[in-house]
């Protein structure tokens, strides 16, 4: 029998129980750290509630995780060794993220070629985590490569697949966690039939067919999330506006200049914040973001991905320049006072935003004898096909004394939206 510490009372899933081993990775200062990161940066000008941290969430994956191991269908595959490495892993595969959170990504991205988990991985790699975990009994190695995906243990490559996946106890977290704090909630996820439906196919997760309308929910209720909270028009302003000013600072300031992993955990969203008020080359955005002065949209439009503008326009950024710069001359405005926004690119990135690519996600059936039979999802389920690549979205933004400028503009180089592009979904 597992051992446990203590509990933690979270507001979502309630009674988190955790052993001595996961009491020490928690009083950690890598863990402690994401309590000074926000989950969902810039979603607080949207929905006042949404001021929980990178902190809550992981303690929930690593519940999650720890609910999943449970599952008979995968503990008998599982040592008690291995339960308390996924669960291990499951809390601390958010601690490489930056100051506030996936829009410090921009600058990891565009300036060192790395993303939040290469972050990660360096930080348990080479950080008092490291020191903690041997001290436990347990491998740094293999938390640091389960904690990001990549352990691959042979035979085990559902392993993984618990942290990163199309159907994750990360994102299993997220979408329950973050509809709750901001309000937005659309239609119940039942994330438990989900976790107790899952199963090994081969050696890779499933779900069993039972589970299809649960599956279901979970996919739309990520599709609203998305459309309504991480990609929000005003949200996003406030993303991009951090981001911007991170990047005018970043010469001055050396944001993206770390030797250690201590450099590195030194930046969170309080001391940051305060560097670019004090930044000449930021103080204006950060000023303006104290009073909600937000960058406005002058232009949104939803596509079909079968249209042939859409892969030029997504994909290349010598593109989008091309017209933002067309659209400032139209508008008689400099071209810096035109944004061109396209969420699913890495200009503000969420890792898996394409939405999926539904036919990731493997299901199957079982048969009285217990034979998994696996099936097509498109097959069993018309939701999945539509909402396929679905979430291609373009605005253009600018400062309010600019914005009927360049709407008129905007509306004239890229274009009215079509009857096609208005959809419900």
């Amino acid at each position: 029998m597992r051992k446990y510490w203590g509990e933690i009372k979270d507001p979502v899933h309630g009674y988190v129980y955790i052993t001595e081993a996961e009491k020490q990775l928690i009083d950690s200062y890598p863990v402690q750290r994401l309590r000074r990161l926000r989950q969902l940066a810039g979603s607080e000008f949207v929905y006042s509630g949404a001021n929980h941290t990178r902190f809550e969430h992981s303690i929930g994956v690593m519940h999650l995780a720890g609910k999943l191991t449970e599952n008979p269908n995968l503990s008998q595959f599982l040592s008690e060794e291995e339960v308390q490495i996924v669960r291990m892993a499951a809390l601390l595969h958010d601690v490489g993220h930056g100051p506030f959170s996936h829009v410090f990504e921009h600058l990891l991205v565009k300036f060192l070629n790395k993303t939040h988990e290469d972050m990660t991985a360096w930080i348990i790699r080479e950080s008092e985590l490291r020191d903690i975990i041997s001290g436990l009994g347990y491998e740094p190695a293999v938390v640091e490569k389960l904690a990001v995906g990549e352990l691959r243990r042979r035979g085990k490559a559902f392993m993984d697949q618990i942290i990163q996946s199309a159907v994750d106890v990360d994102k299993l977290d997220f979408v329950v966690r973050d509809t709750f704090h901001t309000g937005a909630e659309y239609g119940y996820v039942d994330i438990f039939r989900l976790i107790h439906m899952l199963d090994v196919l081969g050696e890779n997760l499933a779900v069993d067919v039972g589970a299809l309308s649960a599956l279901e929910s979970f996919v739309l209720a990520r599709l609203e999330s998305f459309r309504s909270i991480y990609f929000h028009r005003v949200g996003r302003a406030a993303q991009i506006m951090l981001a911007t000013a991170m990047e005018e600072a970043n010469d001055e300031l050396g944001l993206v200049e770390f030797d250690s992993p201590e450099d590195y955990l030194a930046f969170n969203d309080y001391t940051v914040w305060t560097i670019l008020k004090e930044c000449k080359k930021s103080r204006g955005i950060m000023e303006a973001l104290e009073r909600r002065r937000l960058l406005k949209c002058a232009y949104d439009r939803t596509f079909h991905v079968k249209e042939k503008m859409v892969p030029s326009i997504f994909s290349v950024d010598e593109i989008r320049n091309q017209m933002r710069n067309k659209i400032a001359s139209e508008a008689g405005v400099e071209p810096q006072a035109v944004v061109i926004d396209v969420p699913t690119v890495p200009s503000v990135p969420y890792h898996h935003s394409d939405l999926l690519e539904p036919m990731e996600i493997p299901v199957f059936q079982k048969t009285r004898k217990g034979e998994k039979i696996p099936l097509r999802l498109s097959d069993i389920s018309s939701v999945f096909d539509v909402l396929k690549g679905f979430i291609n979205i373009l605005r253009v933004y600018t400062e309010e004394r600019h914005l009927d400028k360049v709407s008129v503009a905007a509306e004239k180089i890229i274009g009215g939206t079509p009857s096609s592009a208005k959809i419900s979904f």
